[in-house]
């Protein structure tokens, strides 16, 4: 008889949002799905926004590229994920202007520590001083460099395995080279989570001549089939992947 006994519990998370005659996917709420009733009636009963992250929210709606912020419902589920598994260390590649890394920070514990990714010189300025006012900047690491290198750096130097959670959030092209990485650096029972999966719909038999919708496409199909994981497909903001490692 086995000396010890491991038991994994998978909890399934399931996100519906739906409105009368109309697609369940609307978007993020600050951008396509703005003026979706249903999801505003969501954001207005059941967001609860540190006010760091209000200011770095609305800081971040005067970018022309504000779109590609994480939307408020999405980052608050993925930071009660990190509560729910006690993540201590976590990875985002793809910080943008700091909201979802900021987010992650403050869900977690005193000892907690955030790797976040970026390559914009723009964004790591506007992200840093919402960091320090919120008190967490001690408590985030930004790599001011390409996500591949610093991916690299992090496993050569014997952190694979280590990681709780992993934000996938950059260019779409590389989605399948960081979740490769990320399996590497995430513990079993961690965490990855992929945003983007459904890029507005477009990964719906995508045109011949969107290779960034038929990249996405690949990578879902890929995780489907990938015995490595538990996943689950969530429509919320532009379509968010759960992946659970076995």
């Amino acid at each position: 008889m086995a000396t010890g006994i491991k038991v994994i519990c998978c909890i399934g998370l399931a996100v519906v949002l739906t409105a009368v005659g109309a697609s369940a996917f609307s978007g993020k709420s600050h951008s396509g799905g703005k003026n979706d009733t249903v999801l505003q009636y969501v954001i207005n009963n059941s967001l609860r926004e540190h006010p760091v992250l209000t200011k770095l929210r609305l800081r971040t709606l005067e970018d022309p590229w504000s779109i590609m912020m994480v939307s408020s419902e999405q980052a608050q589920l993925m930071a009660n994920l990190i509560r729910l598994i006690n993540a201590t260390k976590a990875i985002e590649i793809g910080m943008y202007t700091g909201y979802n890394a900021l987010s992650m920070a403050l869900a977690m514990s005193q000892n907690g520590s955030v790797v976040a990714c970026e390559i914009e010189d723009t964004y790591v300025g506007i992200a840093k001083p919402f960091f320090k006012e919120a008190g967490v900047e001690d408590k985030i690491d930004v790599r001011h460099e390409i996500a591949m290198k610093t991916l690299n750096e992090l496993i050569a130097a014997g952190e694979a395995g280590t990681y709780d959670f992993v934000f996938i959030d950059a260019d779409k092209f590389n989605y399948d080279r960081y979740y490769e990485k990320s399996l590497k650096l995430i513990r079993t029972g961690g965490i990855i989570a992929v945003d983007n999966v459904l890029w507005s719909g477009k990964v719906v038999n995508p045109a011949p001549n969107d290779l960034t919708s038929q990249a996405l496409d690949a990578l879902n199909k890929k995780l489907h089939n990938d015995q490595r994981i538990e996943l689950s497909m969530l429509v919320v903001g532009d379509g968010l992947s759960i992946c659970i490692k076995r």
